[in-house]
């Protein structure tokens, strides 16, 4: 009998090219998943890492390296390509964030990986997908294409880069997944485009525009100013916002009154006249899903 408490991927080794930031948070979700990972990356420069994430942060390169074993090696000369495939030999999946004309230049394009090592894989984390995967482009690009950029202002995390990195993790289950049932590897292409723009569908579906129940319209889920800072108020669902309206004293029959002006205008003006301590308070008394934040 399996022990349920085992690392679903132990005993899977996978190898990433993959610099900056989506391939790297997908290699170290697989390492949390158990499986025995290394990162090639070119030779440190002047004692940085080639990988530009280690001179744009250094602390997000560490954590995302803790745990995994680094192999230095410039592919584009012989002494680098051997110590590729000696890698390659022994590895289950390969996860690359290169353009495709980059991986054929360097030997990797899929015919010819399959066609030496019939039973590994390969993940290709691209930009966009299919044609478009040569275009360049960046995590900002891709939010701005999917409707997620509304402002001037810069996402508040690389929304794109990190479920991109998710989907190359869930690819890397699907081939393997794959690979038990075909005896051979596969392909998987994971676009951040293409993921930005699943992480835009409440949008699209206008879940989260100013009309939407959850971007703004309904007055149990919004943000508010409060006596000493700020309060995410998330009382969405009918007994929930009951419960906050009971607390604040506010008569709201049903779930259409929560889109009401004069609604909003009540919960405001309570959640004004709070402190945070207050409301940390009311969460607990009264059953209701807010999180209180200091300006």
């Amino acid at each position: 009998m399996s022990n349920p408490n085992t690392p679903t991927l132990q005993g899977t080794r996978i190898l990433s090219l993959a610099l900056n930031l989506p391939g790297p948070a997908a290699l170290m979700r697989c390492r949390d998943m158990g499986a025995t990972c290394t990162k090639l990356e070119p030779p440190p420069r002047h004692g940085v890492p080639a990988d530009p994430m280690g001179a744009y942060n250094p602390e997000a390169y560490q954590t995302m390296h803790q745990g995994l074993r680094t192999v230095h090696a410039d592919l584009k000369t012989p002494e680098g390509q051997a110590t590729l495939h000696a890698e390659l030999a022994s590895t289950d999946v390969l996860i690359t964030s290169f353009r495709p004309s980059a991986l054929r230049k360097l030997g990797l394009a899929w015919p010819e990986l399959q066609a030496r090592y019939p039973r590994l894989s390969l993940v290709e984390i691209v930009g966009a997908p299919g044609e478009r995967a040569e275009e360049p482009g960046h995590d900002l690009t891709y939010l701005a294409e999917a409707g997620l950029v509304p402002s001037l202002e810069l996402p508040p995390t690389l929304f794109a880069d990190m479920a991109g990195a998710l989907q190359a993790s869930e690819a890397v289950l699907q081939c393997l997944l794959q690979r038990v049932q075909s005896g051979t590897g596969c392909r998987r292409e994971v676009a951040l485009s293409q993921a930005a723009a699943w992480l835009a569908l409440p949008r699209h579906w206008g879940l989260t525009r100013p009309e939407g129940a959850v971007g703004g319209a309904h007055a149990g889920y919004r943000v508010y100013r409060c006596a000493d800072g700020r309060v995410a108020v998330a009382a969405l669902e009918p007994h929930f916002a009951q419960s906050l309206c009971r607390a604040a004293g506010i008569e709201a029959a049903d779930l259409k009154a929560m889109f009401a002006p004069e609604v909003h205008r009540a919960v405001a003006a309570f959640i004004g006249s709070q402190t945070r301590a207050q409301l940390d308070q009311l969460a607990i008394e009264h059953d209701v899903p807010l999180y209180t934040l200091a300006d």
